[in-house]
């Protein structure tokens, strides 16, 4: 007995348990070391019995073995048995799923390749639950594959859906398409809602091979046309969280709305600096103050953030949600915010004319626009002014006096510089169009008109891009641990893509199998002038890969740096209070530690995908919603892409985006040619390529789907013209046709 007490107080990990918890357990990190030294699956009363577990403690150290198997440290067998998963190859991934049926196992502990999962397998899995797999080798088109052995975690609790009345039966279809299950609606009242009607379902149980999934209706939001149930349905359908926990708010409440004078300690103090904030008209949260000013032949740039980490401490109530969240999520009239108003607005916003806490990149950069130097640290600020986009480019344009005019010009001149050394590194700046919705009384859009993007956003653009690679380079030279930004080089298959698509608009791509950012900005350059260059940048954005959040750092691609981060925006994500803790640790002379940064860089990266899916097709459903009384009207627009199954084309002057399918082409066979990058006719030859401009007629807008589909207006004045024609022609009696037959 006294030995296996022994072997319990000698985790080496038992002062931070106890330290952590009032009954301290053993360490995960122990119970893991103690079954590799078993060297088979352990039962859980047989660990129990090795570690000295008391009768009292049996249900929270199931708890822990619980929390385990979630994070896929162990494997719990059909048997029993406590197995660890490194030794039996078991990998732990999100199932991403497909509007087909057959979906995907995305590792969660690296960025390994993913899983296929066919839809046998889909049938009892749901998008976003996090399963256990055994990879079993590679498909015939050498695609990775893996046996399921058990769902750790299910991703649907509650999903929004359409529901339906089908043989007496209620019945929800979710409207995420990549949830292909169909859930029963058992024991419903007929009172409860109306045929169509968008619902809130809460699953109660999960679908299986042989049995569909089961669910009772917690809430009926309304009709598809409600206003604002646009972005109601992409909350609950992207599962964003969008209220914060009791605890969080109350923490929240506590946080005073000014500046201590205690909190002044150990900050320098910038309140005289002239910093101010530019931002967007719109804008409410200010998390960024700059100035600038030229010493010599070098430059002074200083960059201050709000220091959301003296508020927001590790795991406090706080942290909690703005770890789940992390990142804000921007709608058309609507915020959902990563941390709670009174932070985000108040005492962390660095409003004008109060003081704010801060943390300070003081950056000297040379003529050539080289970092010479640059210094971190904790400082109390006040803002000068909130300025904008728009005013602040109407100033520099103007030959007269204003407020800041010195610092202005001067945050002027340091951007040229910065930008002549953006472009010698050869980093990417597609000149994209952006647009911005106008909406009437009604909360529905009256127009969609471009947003201007002028040399005042650059300015913030590289300033903040400085600051960011002044941390990346701190946080790298001290080897502490943290989760860079990395964009990684394009994949050879997609180059492969690209360099065809290229060859027939005439176009080339250098760099060979290697291309660097400077292949991709010196053909940037080339396209510049050219109509279809919106088209050719969609292009090459295609062909990259996604940006993400990891700890090992591999660089960034499209900005043509070696080692970056997020630092300037830690009020809307997360990775950059993170990146704030880890700099202040190392100002303190340690590192800050997270249990897993690989599994932290995964969520993010996941949040951020999450939130910019449930952004995009909010945008999609108000255009189609705006398009819904244009049925009918004509449009000139521009062919953006094609598929076998037909053209997208962008309206001109109303930047929406729709479907010609291909049997509305004209009178003959179209088939998609991708050799060509072309919809060509059987028999006529006819051909519709990429940057085509064409005269639309609006044939369809569905909400449901946010499409909106197109015909030709020439095809469609020749139908309407057809049947024009038949309805002119006289109508043949009984007789008439008595005589035909005879």
């Amino acid at each position: 007995m006294s030995k296996k007490r022994n072997l319990r107080e000698q985790d080496p990990f038992l002062l931070r348990e106890q330290q952590k918890y009032t009954h301290a357990l053993p360490s995960r990190e122990w119970i893991i070391e103690i079954l590799k030294k078993e060297g088979v699956p352990v039962a859980v009363t047989d660990l129990e019995k090795i570690l000295s577990i008391k009768k009292e403690e049996h249900d929270i150290f199931q708890i822990r073995l619980r929390a385990m198997v979630r994070d896929g440290q162990i494997h719990i067998n059909r048997r029993g048995g406590i197995c660890v998963a490194d030794k039996i190859d078991l990998i732990t991934c999100r199932v991403e799923g497909h509007k087909n049926g057959y979906g995907f196992g995305i590792p969660l502990e690296d960025d390994s390749e993913d899983f296929v999962l066919n839809e046998k397998q889909m049938r009892s899995l749901m998008h976003g639950d996090i399963i256990a797999i055994r990879p079993t080798g590679y498909d015939k088109r050498g695609r990775r594959e893996g046996r399921v052995l058990e769902v750790l975690e299910r991703a649907q609790k509650k999903l929004v859906a359409l529901a339906y009345w089908e043989y007496g039966m209620a019945v929800a279809v979710a409207l995420d398409k990549r949830i292909v299950h169909s859930i029963v609606l058992p024991n419903t009242d007929k009172q409860t809602f109306s045929d169509g009607q968008v619902v809130e379902v809460e699953i109660i149980s999960y679908p299986s091979n042989n049995r569909p999934a089961i669910g009772k209706i917690t809430q009926v939001l309304g009709s598809y046309a409600d206003d604002g149930m646009e972005i109601e349905i992409a909350l609950r359908k992207h599962d964003l969280p969008y209220q914060f926990s009791d605890e969080c708010l109350v923490k929240a409440e506590k946080i005073a709305d000014k500046v201590k004078p205690s909190e002044r300690k150990n900050r320098e103090d910038l309140r005289d600096l002239p910093l101010v904030t530019i931002d967007g008209d719109d804008s409410r949260d200010f998390d960024d103050a700059v100035f600038a000013q030229k010493i010599g032949r070098n430059w002074r740039l200083v960059v201050a953030i709000a220091d959301v980490s003296h508020y927001v401490k590790p795991f406090d109530a706080i942290d909690i949600d703005a770890r789940e969240r992390a990142t804000s999520v921007y709608f058309p009239r609507r915020v959902i915010p990563m941390l709670p108003e009174k932070l985000s607005n108040g005492i962390c916003s660095l409003n004008p004319d109060v003081e704010r806490l801060s943390m300070v990149c003081d950056a000297t950069i040379t003529y050539a626009g080289n970092i010479k130097e640059y210094r971190f640290y904790p400082a109390i600020i006040r803002s000068h002014a909130r300025l904008t986009y728009n005013k602040v480019w109407q100033q520099l344009c103007s030959k007269e006096d204003y407020p800041f005019k010195t610092e202005l010009v001067a945050l002027y001149n340091l951007f040229k510089v910065l930008l002549k050394k953006r472009q010698q590194r050869g980093a990417m700046d597609f000149d994209s169009i952006e647009t911005r919705m106008i909406f009437g009384d009604n909360g529905k859009i009256e127009k969609i008109v471009p947003s201007e993007r002028n040399d005042a956003h650059r300015i913030i653009e590289e300033c903040m891009l400085v600051a960011n690679v002044c941390a990346a380079d701190l946080l790298y030279k001290n080897q502490s641990p943290t989760l860079y930004r990395v964009h990684e080089p394009p994949h050879e298959d997609k180059l492969n893509t690209l360099r065809e698509q290229l060859s027939l608009l005439g176009l080339y791509l250098s760099g060979k199998t290697n291309p660097s950012p400077k292949d991709y900005a010196k053909l940037a350059q080339q396209i510049s002038e050219r109509p279809d260059r919106h088209i050719i940048q969609i292009m090459l954005l295609k062909s990259m890969r996604q940006a993400v959040y990891q700890p090992e750092n591999k660089g960034h691609f499209g900005l043509a740096y070696d080692c970056y981060t997020h630092f300037t925006s830690p009020i809307r994500r997360y990775p950059d209070l993170l990146v704030h803790r880890a700099i202040k640790a190392i100002l303190q002379g340690k590192k800050y530690h997270e249990k897993s940064w690989q599994q932290l860089g995964t969520h993010c990266s996941h949040a951020e995908r999450r939130a910019d899916d449930a952004s995009h097709e909010v945008e999609r459903w108000l255009k189609t919603y705006f398009m819904k009384d244009k049925i009918g009207e004509i449009f000139e627009g521009t062919v953006s892409g094609m598929t076998e199954f037909g053209l997208f084309v962008t309206l001109d002057n109303v930047y929406v985006d729709g479907m010609i399918h291909v049997s509305d082409l004209g009178r003959d066979y179209f088939r998609y040619r991708p050799e060509i990058l072309a919809i060509e006719g059987e028999r006529t030859r006819q051909k519709f390529s990429i940057g085509d401009k064409l005269t639309v007629r609006i044939a369809q807008a569905d909400l449901e789907t946010c499409r909106i589909d197109l015909t030709l207006a020439e095809q469609s004045a020749e139908n309407e013209k057809n049947k024009q024609q038949r309805n002119k022609r006289p109508t043949r009696t009984k007789t008439s046709n008595r005589k035909i037959k005879r």
